[in-house]
C-alpha cells in the first residue's frame, strides 16, 4: 500500500464520510483557494462545508497533480472512481498490515470520526451537522463517550 492509498483514508476518517460519499466525491466540490471541501450527504444527509487542513490539503494537491484528468478525488491506480467494494478492501488491507485483532471496513472510520469527536469535547449538535445526520438520534450512535472523560467530574 502507498503512502498516498492512506493519506486517503486518513482523510476520510476526518470527514466522517460514508463510503457513497467518499465514491462520488468529486474535485469540483474542492475549494482550494478557500480551504473547505463540499460534502455532498448520501441518504438524504444534509450537506456541510468542511475546512480542509494543511496536510489535507497537501494530500489533496498532491492526489491531484497525479490523476490531472480525473473528475473524483479517490481513483483507482488506473484514474477510474473507487468502488463501495474497493474501499472497503483497501480499508480491510490497511487493518490487517496495522495488526488489528478485528476486521476493519470503511463504515468503522464514520464511527471514529463520531467517537473521537464526543471523546474531544464536541458538542453533539455540532458532530450532528459534521456528520450531515438529519436527526439527533443518528449521531448519538456514534457518540459512545470513553468511561475516562468524565474522570475529572466533582473533584475536591
Amino acid at each position: 500500500m502507498d503512502k498516498l492509498g492512506f493519506e486517503r483514508v486518513k482523510e476520510a476518517l476526518r470527514w466522517g464520510v460514508v463510503v457513497k460519499e467518499a465514491c462520488e466525491l468529486e474535485w469540483s466540490q474542492v475549494e482550494f483557494g478557500r480551504s473547505a471541501l463540499h460534502v455532498r450527504r448520501a441518504k438524504k444527509g444534509k450537506p456541510a462545508v468542511h475546512p480542509i487542513r494543511g496536510d489535507e490539503l497537501r494530500m489533496l494537491t498532491a492526489l491531484r497533480k497525479e490523476y490531472p484528468d480525473s473528475g473524483y478525488v479517490f481513483t483507482t491506480e488506473r484514474g477510474t472512481p473507487f468502488t463501495a467494494d474497493a474501499i472497503n478492501r483497501l480499508v480491510k488491507i490497511i487493518g490487517q498490515r496495522a495488526g488489528l485483532p478485528l476486521p476493519v471496513h470503511f463504515h468503522m472510520l464514520r464511527h471514529s470520526c463520531g467517537y473521537k469527536l464526543a471523546n474531544d469535547g464536541i458538542d453533539t449538535r455540532a458532530i450532528q451537522d459534521w456528520l450531515g445526520h438529519v436527526s439527533i438520534t443518528h449521531t448519538m450512535r456514534y457518540t459512545a463517550l470513553s468511561q475516562t472523560r468524565f474522570k475529572d467530574f466533582w473533584r475536591d
